[in-house]
């Protein structure tokens, strides 16, 4: 292993855990606005979508706290990794269909102007963060994780 890639999965670990905390903690405040963003994709029978906007946030939260201490990082990383593939293939087939709505990434979500959606801009920043949790999966010990190998000790 290289001596810098220890570095590399620390800020991998902060920036996809940053992200996954700040996403949920923004959604766990308003559920009916996380259940209204799940909706307007338009993707799951009415009873699922507000199962999911009500758990999609604990889960981010978990998630994020997971990667930002360093615990269980493999799996965390898997996990956020399936979450930004779903995210990318709900965003593309919002995009491929024609609906006009904000991702609902950060709170808030549902309908929006048709020129107003962001959607290339969202699936890219979801694949950048789909590339942290492959490489975080690949190199999971990192420096000032709860977890480490031996040559990774802070």
């Amino acid at each position: 292993m290289r001596p810098w890639f220890p570095w590399v999965s620390l800020v991998a670990r902060l920036v996809l855990g940053g992200v996954m905390l700040v996403a949920g903690a923004l959604k766990v405040t308003d559920p009916e606005a996380a259940t209204q963003a799940v909706r307007a994709y338009e993707l799951l029978p009415q009873g699922f979508d507000g199962i999911v906007g009500l758990l999609l946030p604990f889960l981010e939260i978990a998630i994020g706290l997971l990667l930002i201490v360093g615990y269980g990082v493999r799996p965390a990383a898997v996990a956020a990794g399936v979450f930004m593939l779903l995210f990318i293939a709900a965003v593309s087939s919002a995009w491929a269909r024609g609906l006009a709505i904000d991702c609902g990434c950060f709170g808030g979500g549902g309908q929006v102007a048709p020129g107003q959606t962001k959607y290339l801009q969202e699936i890219l920043r979801d694949a950048g963060l789909l590339a942290l949790a492959v490489w975080l999966f690949v190199q999971p010990f990192s420096k000032f994780a709860l977890e480490s190998s031996g040559d990774t000790a802070s």
